[in-house]
């Protein structure tokens, strides 16, 4: 199923790595649709980057009740910290 779809990058600790955000916009997914679309995110990260081990962050929802993030800890607490500080920018995205 085709999700409209942001994406951004945040700067992880490490010289040389990010952490890849992909926001679903306007729709709530399953938790196996979210594993679903982190690992179409990994094959992508893999063929485009060459990254074995991506960080990859799942952000759904747009109100303070709804919004989630799905993911390594350490990652989703970069990407909440970044999204807090409004030091993210998105951008439209097709996977």
């Amino acid at each position: 199923m085709a999700y409209k779809l942001v994406y951004a990058t945040v700067r992880d600790d490490h010289p040389r790595k990010v952490i890849h955000a992909i926001r679903v916009v306007d729709t709530l997914l399953e938790f196996e649709e979210i594993e679903e679309l982190a690992a179409r995110m990994r094959a992508h990260t893999l063929a485009k980057h060459g990254e074995q081990e991506p960080a990859i962050v799942v952000v759904q929802g747009d109100t303070k009740e709804t919004l989630r993030l799905f993911g390594e800890p350490y990652a989703v607490a970069r990407v909440r910290a970044a999204m807090f500080n409004a030091a993210i920018r998105w951008s439209q995205f097709i996977l």
